[in-house]
């Protein structure tokens, strides 16, 4: 069966399959990518057996008639962190304050293009333009089509990267240095849902029970993320 996820929800995915394979049987193949290219695959006609995606996306799709099924259920939420390269200076983030100087002091900063369609660097933008930093931040950012952004810190690319949490801890030689400041701060949910028609819904079914449990819970906080509001 095919699991087609955001790349935020990922790293939770490739350690919640594995116990679902082994009780099961089955075999879980895992894409992910920014939510936009996840969104776009389903309206291009991929038809994955579970798809997991934001609410806001899912219910684009719905509404578009792209997608049909029983609700989404809510799998975990996230925020946005701030990442150095693994032994790297720790720079203040503490107040919006701080962050925005951490910003401007960076020589170069990682995140995700929002012209891919991720959740992160569409926020992030807004966020500069709030801040007031749009124009000055415009020729330092390094943009990542999709995948981590943290991996330009080990290519020496950049030297603060900006991302979903979860995104961020999954790069081996960068260190999280937190979450960006609760006053800024904004949180993305992700949920689950069996399209219609769904080749493996059996399976699906099993499998979007087993990452709605309680169990989840201890990986999605060892992957920066927690159990959503239900």
């Amino acid at each position: 069966m095919t699991l087609l996820t955001t790349g935020a929800y990922k790293p939770a995915a490739v350690l919640l399959v594995p116990p679902f394979e082994r009780r099961t049987g089955h075999t879980v193949l895992i894409r992910s990518d920014t939510a936009g290219a996840v969104a776009q695959a389903i309206r291009d006609g991929a038809r994955p057996d579970l798809v997991v995606l934001t609410p806001g996306g899912l219910d684009a799709l719905i509404r578009e008639g792209r997608l049909a099924g029983a609700p989404p259920v809510p799998l975990a939420k996230v925020g946005i962190g701030v990442a150095v390269r693994a032994g790297a200076p720790v720079p203040d983030i503490a107040t919006p304050a701080a962050f925005r100087e951490a910003l401007l002091r960076a020589r170069a900063v990682a995140m995700v293009d929002p012209a891919s369609g991720g959740s992160s660097g569409i926020y992030l933008a807004g966020l500069f333009e709030r801040l007031g930093i749009a124009d000055r931040m415009r020729d330092k950012l390094v943009l990542v089509r999709g995948g981590l952004a943290a991996s330009r810190l080990v290519s020496g690319d950049a030297d603060l990267a900006l991302q979903q949490t979860s995104e961020l801890l999954a790069v081996t030689g960068a260190r999280l240095v937190g979450p960006i400041p609760a006053e800024v701060q904004t949180f993305t949910t992700y949920a689950g849902m069996i399209p219609e028609g769904a080749a493996q819904a059996g399976a699906a079914s099993s499998l979007l029970r087993d990452l709605a449990g309680s169990e989840a819970a201890p990986i999605l906080a060892e992957k920066g993320m927690v159990p959503p509001e239900r």
